[in-house]
Formats: C-alpha cells, sequence, structure tokens
C-alpha cells in the first residue's frame, strides 16, 4: 500500500491537533469562566448535581429570609412581655399596698389612679404593631387586637415561619391566647358576697331588742342559731326550724336544687360540710373545698382542676314564731319575709310575715324579671329569674354558656345538649319573658321535644326548624344555639311566622325581618347578648331562665344564661382586661373583701383581687415562656440552616467551579504536548522520499 501525504496528514497531524485543540479551548474556558461545564451537554452529570445544589442553597436562602422575619415579630413580642411582667411587678406592689388597713381615702385614690394608668399602658402594650402589622392579632395583622373595652377583635391564628421540608415553626403568640386563654392548672374559686355576722352577739336575750351585744362575724364553730336568730332563750337541739335552698353546679356541669334543714344548735360547719356533699364531697373524697373567709362569707373551691362550671347560691330561712314558713317547696314562698333581723327585733319590719326571717348570702344588682317582680320578692331568694343587664342599646347575660366535655365556650353551632346538666333536652322548657323593642311585654315558652322543639308566644305556637332538607321542627337534643337565638331575636323585636306552626319559608322571613331590628349572638366569652339596630338606648328588656327554677319539689335547672351566683375569685378561663378592671375598682371602692352594702356589690375586694394578680401574671408568665422557646427555636433553626447553606455551597464550589492551579497545570502539560506534536510533524515534513521509503 503506497503512502500518500494526505494519510500522513491525517494520522499523525489532524487527530491529533484536533484533539489537542479542543482540550486547550476547554481548558481555556474553565480558567476564563471558573466553571468545569459551560452548558448540559458538557458534563450532564455535573449540570444535574449543579441544578439539585442549586435549588437546594436557594431553599435554604427562602428559610433564612422567612426564619429572620419570624425572628422579628418574635423578639418584639418577647420584648413587650417583658415590659409586662415589670409593670405587672409593680402593679401587685400597688394591691399590697391597697391591701393595708391603715390606708387613708386620699392614699388609696392614688393608688386607684396610678393603677388606671397601668391598665392604660398594658392595653397600649397588647396594641404594639411592627411596620402597621400588630403582634397580638393572630393573622388580622392590620387589625388593633385589644378595644378600648378591653375586647379583642383580632384572631386566634398561628402564624409559622418555613424552616425545612415539611417543618413550619409557630413565632407568633395571639391575643386570644395571651389575654383570654385558659390555664388548665387553676382551681376555680367562687365566694358570697353578704357579710354575715353573729346575730346572738348583737342579741344576747333574743327576747329583748334592748338588750345588745358588739358585732362579731360568724365563724364555722358558731351555732346556726347564731347564725340565723332566734326569738328565745330556749336552744332546741330537737327539731328542724332553719331551712336553707341552695343551687348551683358541680365541676362536671351537673346542676343541683337541694333544700338543707338544720337544728338550733348544728354548728355553721355541718351547714358547709352538708353543702359539699351536694357537690359530690364523701368521707373519702372531696370534690370541693367549702369554708368561710374573715367576713363569714362561704368560700367553695372547685378541687377538679381545669374546669369552669362549678356555680353556687345559697338562701336561709327560719319561723320565728315555730311555724312552717320557712319550709317551702317553691322559693317565691319566702317573698314574704324580713331580711334585716334588726327591724325583727325592733318591730319595724314592714314585711306581710314579720316572723319569717330570711336570710341572703348572695345580692346583685340585677332586677328581677317582670313575672316574679310584682310579687312580693326579695333579690336574694333569685338566682336564674333575672334581667340582662342594659348598656344603651345592648342588653347582656351574666353566665357563659360552657361546653360540659371541653370547658370551651359554646358557640352558634353549639348544640344547646351539650352545655345542659341532664342527659337529654326532651321535655325541659325555657321561659322567654320582657318587654319587646316597640314597648310591649311579651313572655314565650320554649318547648324541647324530640318530636319537634316549638315556642309558644300567646295562643300560638310555632314549630323551632332545623336546617335539613326536608325542613322539619328540630329535635330537642340537635337544636343549636344559633336556633334558639332566632327563637329570641324574633320575639324581642317582634316578628313571629305569619302564621302557627307556620312553614319553613314563613320561619325564614321571621327570622329575615327580624335581623333588620336587633341581633342576638354569643359574646367572645360565651354569653348571650342582644343589640337593637338603629337606637342609642333600647327600651327591650329579657329574661330567659329554665320553667323549673325556683320550685325546689321539681328537678333542678338544666340551664343557666343570667343568674345571681357567687362571685368568681378563681377560674380557668383568663380575661385578663376584665379582670384587671375589676381589680381596680376594688381598690376604687376602698374594699378588702366582697361586700354587698356599698359600692359595686359584686366586687372581689383587694384580698381577693392579689390572688387574682398572681392568676394573671402566671398566665403572662407561661405565654412569655412560649415566646422564649419559639424565639429559640427560631434562631437554632437560622444557625443550621446557614451551617447547611455554607456546606451546600462549599460542595457545588466543589462540583462545578474550576480548579484553577489543576486547570494551570493542565493547560502547560497540554501546551507541551502540543509543542512536542508541532515538533514531531515538522522534522517528518523534512524528510525525502528516499528517506521516508
Amino acid at each position: 500500500m503506497r503512502i500518500t501525504s494526505g494519510m500522513y496528514y491525517k494520522n499523525i497531524y489532524s487527530d491529533n491537533n484536533s484533539q489537542l485543540t479542543n482540550s486547550l479551548f476547554n481548558v481555556n474556558k474553565q480558567i476564563a469562566s471558573g466553571l468545569k461545564i459551560q452548558y448540559a451537554k458538557d458534563d450532564v452529570r455535573i449540570f444535574t448535581e449543579t441544578m439539585r445544589l442549586d435549588n437546594e442553597i436557594a431553599t435554604l436562602g427562602q428559610i433564612k429570609s422567612s426564619t429572620k422575619n419570624a425572628i422579628k415579630m418574635s423578639d418584639q413580642s418577647d420584648i413587650v412581655l417583658n415590659e409586662f411582667e415589670t409593670t405587672m411587678n409593680r402593679a401587685r406592689t400597688l394591691f399590697l399596698t391597697a391591701a393595708n388597713e391603715t390606708n387613708s381615702a386620699t392614699s388609696l385614690d392614688a393608688i386607684a389612679k396610678e393603677l388606671r394608668g397601668i391598665e392604660s399602658n398594658f392595653k397600649n402594650l397588647a396594641n404594639t404593631s411592627i411596620n402597621g402589622q400588630y403582634i397580638f392579632s393572630g393573622s388580622a395583622l392590620s387589625t388593633k387586637p385589644i378595644s378600648s373595652s378591653g375586647e379583642y377583635m383580632g384572631n386566634d391564628a398561628v402564624l409559622k415561619a418555613f424552616t425545612g421540608s415539611k417543618t413550619s415553626q409557630q413565632y407568633n403568640i395571639s391575643g386570644k391566647e395571651l389575654f383570654f386563654g385558659e390555664q388548665k392548672l387553676v382551681n376555680r374559686e367562687v365566694t358570697t358576697n353578704v357579710v354575715q355576722s353573729s346575730l346572738s352577739a348583737r342579741y344576747p336575750d333574743f327576747t329583748d331588742s334592748t338588750v345588745t351585744g358588739g358585732n362579731s362575724t360568724i365563724m364555722p364553730s358558731d351555732t346556726i342559731r347564731d347564725l340565723m336568730g332566734d326569738a328565745d332563750n330556749v336552744v332546741d337541739a330537737v327539731n328542724f326550724k332553719h331551712y336553707f335552698y341552695v343551687r348551683g353546679t358541680n365541676s362536671s356541669g351537673d346542676s343541683f336544687s337541694q333544700k338543707i334543714s338544720m337544728r338550733d344548735d348544728d354548728n355553721v360547719d355541718d351547714l358547709l360540710t352538708q353543702i359539699g356533699n351536694l357537690y359530690g364531697n364523701t368521707p373519702n373524697l372531696k370534690v370541693v373545698d367549702v369554708g368561710m373567709n374573715s367576713n363569714g362569707q362561704i368560700v367553695i373551691t372547685d378541687k377538679i382542676k381545669g374546669s369552669s362550671k362549678l356555680d353556687f347560691h345559697m338562701v336561709g330561712a327560719t319561723d320565728l314564731s315555730g311555724g312552717a314558713a320557712a319550709n317551702v317547696t317553691n322559693i317565691d314562698d319566702l317573698g314574704v319575709g324580713e331580711t334585716d333581723f334588726s327591724k325583727i327585733m325592733l318591730g319595724t319590719s314592714t314585711a306581710t310575715n314579720t316572723s319569717l326571717h330570711v336570710k341572703e348570702f348572695i345580692k346583685s344588682s340585677l332586677t328581677s324579671a317582670d313575672s316574679v317582680a310584682a310579687t312580693n320578692i326579695i333579690d336574694g331568694t333569685i338566682y336564674d329569674r333575672v334581667e340582662f343587664a342594659q348598656n344603651g342599646a345592648r342588653l347582656s347575660s351574666s353566665t357563659p354558656q360552657i361546653v360540659k366535655g371541653t370547658n370551651a365556650f359554646a358557640t352558634p353551632s353549639t348544640k344547646i345538649s351539650d352545655v345542659a346538666t341532664s342527659g337529654t333536652l326532651n321535655g325541659t322548657s325555657f321561659t322567654l319573658e320582657g318587654t319587646d323593642v316597640n314597648g310591649a311585654a311579651y313572655s314565650a315558652q320554649i318547648d324541647f321535644a324530640t318530636a319537634g322543639s316549638t315556642f309558644t308566644v300567646g295562643a300560638n305556637t310555632y314549630d323551632i326548624f332545623n336546617m335539613e332538607s326536608p325542613r322539619a321542627a328540630v329535635d330537642a337534643d340537635e337544636m343549636t344555639y344559633a336556633q334558639l337565638m332566632d327563637v329570641m331575636n324574633m320575639v324581642v323585636t317582634g316578628n313571629l311566622p305569619a302564621a302557627a306552626p307556620g312553614s319553613s319559608a314563613q320561619y325564614d322571613t321571621a327570622i329575615a325581618t327580624s335581623d333588620l331590628r336587633g341581633k342576638t349572638f354569643l359574646s367572645y366569652d360565651g354569653k348571650i347578648g342582644f343589640e337593637e339596630i338603629g337606637t342609642g338606648n333600647t327600651t327591650a328588656k329579657i329574661a330567659l331562665y329554665d320553667s323549673n327554677s325556683g320550685d325546689f319539689s321539681a328537678a333542678s335547672s338544666v340551664m343557666t344564661f343570667n343568674t345571681n351566683n357567687a362571685i368568681t375569685v378563681r377560674d380557668p378561663k383568663t380575661d385578663f382586661f376584665k379582670t384587671f378592671n375589676e381589680m381596680i375598682t376594688a381598690v376604687e371602692n376602698n374594699k378588702n373583701y366582697p361586700d354587698s352594702s356599698s359600692g359595686d356589690i359584686r366586687n372581689v375586694g383587694v384580698e381577693n383581687a392579689i390572688a387574682m394578680m398572681d392568676d394573671l401574671q402566671d398566665s403572662i408568665f407561661r405565654a412569655h415562656s412560649k415566646i422564649g422557646s419559639q424565639t429559640n427555636a427560631l434562631n437554632m433553626s437560622i444557625e443550621r440552616t446557614e451551617i447547611l447553606e455554607i456546606g451546600s455551597i462549599s460542595l457545588r464550589s466543589s462540583v462545578v467551579d474550576t480548579d484553577l492551579a489543576e486547570a494551570a497545570l493542565t493547560l502547560a502539560q497540554l501546551d507541551t504536548n502540543y509543542k512536542a506534536m508541532l515538533s514531531s510533524v515538522s522534522k517528518i515534513s523534512q524528510l525525502s522520499l528516499v528517506n521516508y521509503l
């Protein structure tokens, strides 16, 4: 075979030159760009690995940015709660100072004014914002969380920062949790508000009013005769002549209505023991503590933590003539008696029965419902038949509706049976009475029935329709608060269905029409209220209660909506600003203990305010701890993200970045190879044909 110059060029020079030139070009390109590849075709493996690392670095950048923004709000919350705690310590010091009985009225007024300033500061702190975003409003960042009246206007939404694949970290705490949260470890405590003195100490000779002694507060060791009085000097150790009518609810949400009979020589402590038994106390197990404070007021503490259901009401009665006037089945019959024992002794009583001594343990400023106000009535005997309190166009009840199983406040969609004390509402009736928005008196009865619930106004009975298809009268145990409030709204605004029992269309039309005149609602703390639309001062009145109320021969009330009940001192549910306002009012009223004789008759007093302050501080401390742990978690997330980011960047650099030293060495080697190839080609090209052959 003859070797041609073309074969020589191709085999010796052309191929080697092309390869070396490409290699030199690639090395120079890597040195110039700093990258091993420019396009995916250059090296698919390196390109794929680089894209994965780029995506990871971008994700880590998003995590870092999200976390840093979250830390701003978390840090600000931490700062605000630090200020809260400092200010609360000052407030607690002021309450302790106010409890000193040596304070003058002027000193207490000065303390109260400083406390009002602290209250204003608390609201300002609660409404702290960053760049126009309120930090305690949940997700409603543009809404000021706390109104001037102390109500919460935000929501309870949780804000979370993205901290990794399928992971996040909460960075806010809502005002609802902070100021209106629930403390599961708190025991509910209630107290009566009427100061109880020993009548035998005041009148040593019950037969002679001129023989007087001094004032002495009732103690548990005193006798029932000391508490209730007598008309002679004979201690009757045989016959029951003192009667106590007790109503309430235990920590499970079950109600009771019971009459306790006592003798002259029984001790007050015996009465307290029997009250405890009504709540479920046994010789081996106490579910409540029942005791007395230094003012002779009964204090009941629930030993079951985390329940807000415990309630208490009591009234006592003694027929000093020896008759049976104190032993009744319907508590309204005690309305003919006298509550002021001194008037009985002095003969100045104007009561119908001046021998019937009625002892009030709890007083309220609530007004008795119209149905009982027309008869002889003693306010202290009324438990749940009282009108909603009025403030301008709004009527408000006092008793929160609390779900038995969860201790949560009821909402419009909550079934009434989930709150009621009985197993079923079938056969239960509620009375709704008062004055409508037009000034006309009304009286309605709401009847719960499995076959279909109804409400009756006058001679007409209307179905209460469900929202299912087909529409029908609602089952007793399926009725919700929304349906109850629809009925209330129709009655109070005077807009009833066109016919009785009425069709679902007529029922819906009446509801829509009534909504134009007023709105019945559940407040943030589970209390039923009504507000008339288009007026600043409503003429409407509402009283809503179990139809069995006051009848001790019937089953106890399964529901209460507005009550003259014991005063709450401690409760698992927190209402920060309402509680703090009540505490300041105690200082303004110069009250160390509850005292219904003056000022705000249902105020807790300064001594109880100190205990309430401890609970408020605990609530803020827990929230602060939560914010602190969230901030720590966010900081650790940033530290972890930065470490991962550095690692990913380093790994990416090792994958795609050019090693300049290595590339320079490679360039030098290729350059030498190229020069060697050219030298070889040059020498071979100079050979003659003879030398070649």
